[in-house]
């Protein structure tokens, strides 16, 4: 722990993935930010909260049940089993990963929805909507097909592979995806959520807070502000989902962007209630507390605008997120991953063949933080066989694994080495709180290759003949070294850091300078990381 600091009590929200096809390595990438904050915050000594789900509900998932010839209900529970299976094994330290699905989310949700509706931001309104008369049904965006007015080519009503968003006016007479029909326009009654009303306060805590956002975040919500925000539908012609609230919209689901990222509340307040703690100090102004959201960049405005919105439409003396951690776009052999072209690794191919810290170094380490970045199987292997396994991997077996070696001796710690540690978390700490991940991880390794050239320039393999004092104190320096460096990779690289603490016994992890416990025996040490063939 940070010696005199005052804990602070930290909620970070990761973004709900959704429950129609497996997670992909691109959407780890956008998410892996959170435990590395989450993780830090802990290490500091703060009251850490980390919460996510999955999304189970909407269009995509009931189009899916219908091709695969089951439930909406079987669909999200299946991917939601798998997320969740794949998260743990990443490491991802969430203190609760629930589902939209949950009853406890669906009760609580249903409460906020009713709050809004009573103060006056959600209300009802009659427009025209795409109505397929073959199939006798209103049809949602995801469902229809039409040219983009933007690149010209065919598109789903939702979202363009070139960003476009298509308007209410580009869905006229779209062509209906189940039988291929021209849709028509046709009155329909929903509730809409007046984000215009809103929007003086959003545009002043978007000033307010930009400064600690990315500039992804900034400049996209500022676009939409310039653009003017309009209102927003709020439910939904579907069969599944939550139940709308209010009299006579029985027929009606509430729109899964709505409940989805209202479900940053209900998990605090779900976990909140089984650890005994409460909620509000995590949501509530004037607690003290610090907010994060993780994120791709294709959910910027949902956490920058919409989330913003809704807790103001509360009017509940609710706490606006701080940090907007919004990554780029991961691409896969320099061609953006699209579900519909089928063309991106998934993360359990990846954790099936490589180890997670390996993944995560990668991710973390050259993903897509700022900018968009490329995936290969072939830079994945060089970099972490050329920086996990020959820099880190072979500091720690060369040092603790000494020949001839039963206990870390009784030595001296160099005072340069001790200084360029205690330098090196100040560095990567303030790395860490600007959302420098990368940064902070070249730092660290920076302090591996300079632990590796202590190395060479000491060569412990002529001191253990001619001078066992200074054998005992380069050994000794080096296992002090990888004690430090099991703190510092904690939030990065947590499965590795905790079998360097077993090996060298120590307790806990630490967000300060340790030394190695002196004639501590070192037994059955096998090899932290394997070289990728």
């Amino acid at each position: 722990m940070v010696e005199n600091r005052i804990k602070k009590n930290v909620l970070i929200g990761g973004a709900w993935p959704y429950a129609n096809n497996s997670l992909h390595v691109g959407h780890v990438a956008g998410l892996i930010s959170g435990d590395v904050i989450a993780r830090y915050h802990r290490q500091i000594g703060d009251n850490v909260l980390y919460v996510s789900g999955t999304d189970c509900h909407g269009t995509p998932i009931t189009i899916r049940a219908k091709k695969e010839k089951t439930t909406p209900k079987d669909i999200a529970e299946k991917y939601h089993e798998e997320f969740e299976k794949c998260f743990n094994d990443m490491q991802f330290s969430y203190d609760l990963y629930t589902k939209t699905e949950d009853e406890f989310h669906k009760k609580k949700v249903q409460e906020l929805f009713k709050k809004m509706y009573d103060n006056g931001y959600i209300y009802e309104k009659m427009d025209l909507q795409p109505y397929c008369e073959n199939c006798q049904k209103f049809v949602a965006d995801r469902e229809l097909l039409l040219t983009c007015p933007n690149c010209g080519k065919e598109t789903k009503g939702d979202m363009c592979d070139c960003g476009y968003e298509p308007k209410s006016e580009d869905l006229n007479n779209a062509i209906c995806q189940h039988c291929g029909k021209q849709t028509v326009p046709k009155e329909n009654k929903n509730l809409y959520l007046a984000l215009g009303k809103l929007q003086p306060k959003i545009e002043e805590y978007v000033k307010e807070n930009k400064e600690a956002w990315r500039a992804s975040s900034q400049n996209e919500t500022e676009k939409y502000l310039r653009e003017g925000l309009p209102e927003k539908a709020v439910t939904r012609n579907l069969d599944w989902g939550v139940d709308i609230p209010v009299e006579g919209f029985e027929d009606k689901k509430m729109y899964v962007w709505i409940e989805a990222v209202l479900g940053y509340i209900t998990a605090c307040q779900k976990i909140c209630l089984e650890k005994g703690l409460n909620w509000e100090d995590f949501w509530k102004k004037d607690k003290d507390n610090i907010i994060y959201m993780a994120h791709g960049k294709d959910n910027i405005t949902f956490h920058t605008i919409i989330l913003p919105g809704l807790l103001l439409a509360l009017e509940d003396n609710y706490q606006l997120p701080h940090y907007m951690i919004a990554t780029q776009y991961l691409n896969i052999n320099e061609e953006k991953i699209s579900k519909s072209k089928g063309n991106g690794i998934t993360i359990r191919q990846m954790l099936d063949n490589y180890d997670s810290d390996m993944i995560r170094y990668y991710l973390i380490g050259n993903g897509p933080e700022k900018k968009d970045s490329n995936f290969s199987i072939e830079d994945f292997v060089a970099i972490s066989n050329a920086e996990v396994v020959n820099k880190y991997g072979n500091l720690i077996n060369r040092t603790l694994k000494y020949k001839g070696l039963s206990k870390i001796p009784d030595g001296k710690m160099d005072e340069n080495m001790k200084k360029n540690i205690i330098s090196t978390y100040e560095k990567v700490g303030k790395a860490i709180e600007n959302l420098e991940f990368k940064n902070a991880v070249n730092m660290i390794r920076e302090l591996v290759e300079a632990s590796n050239r202590y190395y060479e320039e000491q060569q412990p393999w002529i001191q253990q003949k001619e001078d066992i004092e200074k054998f005992n104190n380069t050994i000794y320096t080096c296992s002090t070294i990888i004690a430090n460096l099991s703190n510092l990779y904690a939030p990065f690289l947590p499965k590795s850091s905790d079998k360097i603490r077993k090996i060298l016994n120590i307790d806990k992890c630490q967000w300060n300078y340790i030394e190695a416990p002196r004639n501590y025996e070192l037994n059955g040490i096998e090899p932290l990381f394997e070289r990728i063939k």
